[in-house]
C-alpha cells in the first residue's frame, strides 16, 4: 500500500471515530506501528490531523472553516492602522538592548519589528511579515521558527513550530489575540494558531499583550490565558475599563497608546 493510500485511510478512520491509537490504525491498515507513527507525523506537520499521545485526532471542529473564512493578512493589516502604529511605538519602547524577544503572528507585531530595526536584539518569530521587516537588517539577530506556511495569514504553524519553541528561552513575548473578555480571559478564534501561542507564552519571562480597543471583547472561544498572566497590556483609549482594572489588580501594567 502506498503512503498516499495509507494517509487517505488514516483520515477516513479518524472521520469515522474522531480519535484512534497507533495500534488500532496499524491493525486496521495491516502495517507496522512505526510506519503509522511516521504517517501521523507527516499528516500532523501538514495540518491534516492532530498528533496525540499514542495516536491522533481530528482537528477541532471549525478549524478548517475558520481558516477558509479568515480575512487575508493585507486586508487585516489595513484596519485601525493608526492604532496599530501607536501601540507598536509603545511596545517597542519596552525592549531593552541585547534582549530576546518573541513576536507573535498578527498585523501589529511586524510594526513592532520595524521599530526594532538597527537594534542589538534577538527576534524569534513564526510571523513571515516580521521576516519581511527584518530580513536585510544586519544588527537584529532574527530566528525564524519552522512549520507549515499559512499563506493567507503569513504565519508558520504545526508541530515543528511547537517543537522549535520548546528550545527557546526569551525575555519578552509580544502576544496578539482576537478578543479580551470582561472576565479577563484572553481568547483567539483560530484553532491552528492557539497551540503556537500557548507555546510562546511558556517561553517568555514577561508577556506583553498588544490589543487595541477593538479586541474588547472582540471575538474568539479558544482561551489563551488570563489577564492575570499578563505582565504588560498595551492598548488604546477605548478599551473596556473593567478588563483593564482586572489586569491592574493582578499586578499587570496597562499602557495606553
Amino acid at each position: 500500500m502506498t503512503s498516499s493510500k495509507r494517509h487517505a485511510k488514516i483520515k477516513e478512520a479518524l472521520r469515522a471515530t474522531g480519535v484512534a491509537s497507533v495500534r488500532e490504525l496499524a491493525e486496521r491498515l495491516q502495517v507496522s506501528q512505526s510506519t503509522i507513527r511516521r504517517d501521523l507525523t507527516l499528516l500532523d506537520r501538514d495540518g491534516e490531523l492532530l498528533r496525540t499521545y499514542g495516536g491522533a485526532a481530528l482537528p477541532p471542529r471549525g478549524a478548517a472553516e475558520n481558516t477558509a473564512d479568515e480575512e487575508p493578512f493585507d486586508v487585516s493589516a489595513a484596519h485601525d492602522r493608526a492604532m496599530k502604529e501607536a501601540m507598536a511605538e509603545r511596545a517597542a519602547a519596552l525592549v531593552a538592548d541585547e534582549s530576546v524577544v518573541v513576536l507573535d503572528i498578527g498585523t501589529t507585531t511586524p510594526l513592532i519589528a520595524r521599530r526594532l530595526r538597527g537594534r542589538p536584539v534577538t527576534v524569534v518569530t513564526s510571523n513571515v511579515a516580521v521576516l519581511d521587516e527584518l530580513r536585510d537588517d544586519d544588527t537584529v539577530r532574527l530566528v525564524m521558527l519552522g512549520g507549515v506556511l499559512r499563506r493567507n495569514y503569513q504565519s508558520l504553524v504545526g508541530s515543528l513550530t511547537e517543537r522549535a519553541l520548546r528550545q527557546v528561552s526569551a525575555d519578552m513575548l509580544f502576544l496578539s489575540c482576537t478578543g479580551v473578555r470582561a472576565n479577563g480571559h484572553v481568547v483567539d478564534d483560530m484553532a491552528v494558531e492557539e497551540p503556537i501561542k500557548h507555546a510562546m507564552i511558556e517561553t517568555a519571562d514577561r508577556v506583553v499583550l498588544v490589543a487595541s480597543e477593538a479586541k474588547f471583547p472582540g471575538t474568539g472561544s479558544l482561551r489563551l490565558c488570563s489577564l492575570s498572566d499578563i505582565d504588560v497590556l498595551v492598548t488604546t483609549d477605548g478599551a473596556d475599563p473593567r478588563a483593564l482594572q482586572l489586569c491592574r489588580q493582578a499586578g499587570g501594567k496597562v499602557l495606553t497608546a
